[in-house]
């Protein structure tokens, strides 16, 4: 091209083009270079990754093989930062349970998300340890029970529910009523649906189906019951006083339980304890249990299982425990051939319950479904505050005291009771605890059960509650008490 014919303003136009050209150029070497540098670095840290990487292969057999190891120990982990924020033991100790957490498919486990049926029920272990018979109403500490005089004394009678299911023949409830104000229950089948239900011969009719019969003719409190539901519920007037209770089986103490974990074999040293509720519950130590800190580690059912001594291991004072539910077998072993006998007794027991209960019971399971001022002539009401030791709190109740059993509520507009206490055997006073200068102690007989602490609003409302405690408690008597005293007492004279 011959420039000298070109233009000043093309040949500007030419330079700026050309220098455009370069710089592009530049730019475009230097964003490939920056591009190639990057994809070598990564190129390498991928080589890198990959040599330092297990193979796939590995990794899966592996995960397959350890997963449920692994995911058993992080459940441990945690439950030992849980148990160790809360004053507990280390993880070493956790980790050696992990036969007794892990092993336990045909136990029941206590839900930790829900208190404790001690402090959300009814507290029972004290009048289930022994016998206990009603001393009556307002009587002579001196006077003897009613079961054990020929001397005519007022009945302590008392409001029960009784559910009764219609069996088959002619006479599907299975008792007889007298043509009586009020109406008497004359006769009861054995192995009836009345027996059966807890139905007893010279209880009171006092309500069929909800309807009073206190008044009514006899034949149409009968008519009533024939065409009524396949349920027939009575209201029955019962005399608390008639029999003493029949006490359930009870043991606590130390046993060595066999574990079966494939990770740590041997015996571990537990304690355990042997409730009414025919369940055997065991726990780390004996603090855990008494304090309540602790979820117990399981809880097997003893009804129906097999429980014998057993040699087949070479160690001697082993016992074994086979449950219905279940595979799993139980080996324990005592410290003493005595130690072992008590166990076996205990839990021998425990296989064939008690299957009806006291008639008192059935008491105070019908005032729990009455709302508190609806509980027929109350030793004393008003509102408490009970210690929660777990959580070092007071919680508060409106309480009802009838004889011999503290019941809780929520509140006063509450339908029916949360829980309560068995008061049999303890003793109560004024005590001091923590905070409060003046509190009510409630002790039981023995260091085996639990000791309970409530407050009233003011000293002098705990005086009220102290005094009417002592005089609810004292309705009560030891069996073995009760005939010492009547055995004990002067022949009775007549002066002629």
């Amino acid at each position: 091209m011959d420039t000298s014919s070109q233009q000043p303003g093309e040949v500007q136009t030419n330079e700026s083009l050309e220098k455009i050209s370069t710089d592009v150029s530049r730019t475009t070497k230097f964003y490939n270079n920056d591009t190639s540098e990057r994809q070598s670095a990564s190129k390498n840290s991928l080589e890198v990754k990959e040599h330092l990487r297990p193979p796939t292969d590995s990794i899966h057999k592996d995960s397959e093989e350890h997963s449920d190891h692994w995911a058993k120990r992080r459940k441990l982990f945690k439950e030992s930062k849980q148990r160790s924020s809360a004053g507990g033991s280390s993880l070493t100790s956790i980790i050696t349970e992990e036969s007794d957490t892990l092993n336990s498919e045909d136990t029941r486990s206590v839900d930790m998300s829900m208190r404790d049926i001690e402090d959300r029920g009814f507290y029972t272990e004290t009048f289930h340890s022994v016998s206990w018979i009603y001393h009556g109403d307002d009587v002579n500490q001196n006077d003897s029970p009613h079961c054990l005089t020929s001397c005519t004394r007022p009945a302590a009678i008392r409001e029960r529910t009784v559910k009764i299911s219609k069996g088959m023949g002619e006479y599907p409830w299975g008792f007889r009523i007298q043509f009586s104000k009020p109406i008497v229950v004359t006769e009861v089948d054995t192995n009836g649906a009345a027996e059966e239900a807890g139905l007893q011969v010279g209880d009171y009719v006092l309500a069929v189906n909800g309807t009073d019969v206190t008044s009514v003719p006899h034949s149409e409190a009968a008519d009533l019951a024939r065409l009524g539901p396949d349920i027939l519920t009575l209201t029955i007037g019962s005399d608390i006083g008639r029999i003493p209770n029949t006490p359930r089986p009870a043991c606590r103490g130390y046993l060595h339980k066999r574990t079966q974990s494939s990770l740590l074999k041997g015996w571990r040293k537990r304690w355990f304890v042997l409730r009414h509720d025919c369940c055997l519950y065991y726990y780390r130590n004996k603090h855990v249990s008494d304090e309540g800190k602790s979820q117990a580690l399981s809880v097997t059912s003893l009804e129906g299982a097999v429980v014998e001594a057993d040699t087949s291991l070479g160690k001697p004072f082993v016992f074994r425990c086979c449950p219905i539910s279940g595979n799993r077998v139980y080996y324990l072993c005592a410290t003493s051939n005595q130690e072992m006998k008590r166990w076996l007794e205990a839990m021998g027991r425990a296989v064939h319950p008690i299957t009806q209960n006291h008639v008192w019971m059935d008491v105070t399971r019908h005032n729990s479904n009455l709302p508190p001022l609806a509980v027929k002539n109350p030793e004393c009401l008003g509102l408490l505050h009970q210690l929660d030791r777990t959580k070092d709190s007071w919680v508060q109740h409106y309480c009802v005291l009838k004889d011999g059993c503290l019941y809780f509520y929520a509140s006063i507009r509450s339908t029916c009771a949360i829980g309560g206490i068995y008061l049999h055997g303890f003793t109560v006073r004024d005590q001091p605890v923590g905070s409060k200068r003046s509190a009510i102690e409630l002790r039981p007989p023995s260091e085996e059960f639990k000791v309970f602490y409530l407050c009233a609003e003011n000293a002098n409302e705990n005086k009220r509650w102290v005094s009417a405690i002592k005089s609810s408690i004292g309705k009560w008597l030891p069996l073995h008490q009760a005939l010492q005293d009547y055995m004990s007492r002067p022949p009775e004279e007549t002066r002629m």
